[in-house]
């Protein structure tokens, strides 16, 4: 059996918890690409944070 992708903290592209890497790493896209699409979404609604938390609880680390 083959494993999918499984969307999973970065331990290669990590600054804080790794959840933009890992984010970045599933859709193959460039790390700072989303952690600047973070960034404006916090600075736009504030709901960024609590998102990314909820994220750090819910997303497993990378083997």
């Amino acid at each position: 059996m083959t494993e999918g992708k499984r969307l999973q903290r970065s331990r290669t592209h990590r600054t804080i918890a790794g959840v933009c890497g890992g984010i970045a790493e599933y859709y193959g896209w460039d790390p700072t690409l989303v952690r600047v699409a973070w960034i404006v979404l916090t600075l736009l609604g504030g709901s960024g944070i609590l998102l990314y938390l909820v994220m750090w609880l819910v997303m497993p680390d990378a083997a």
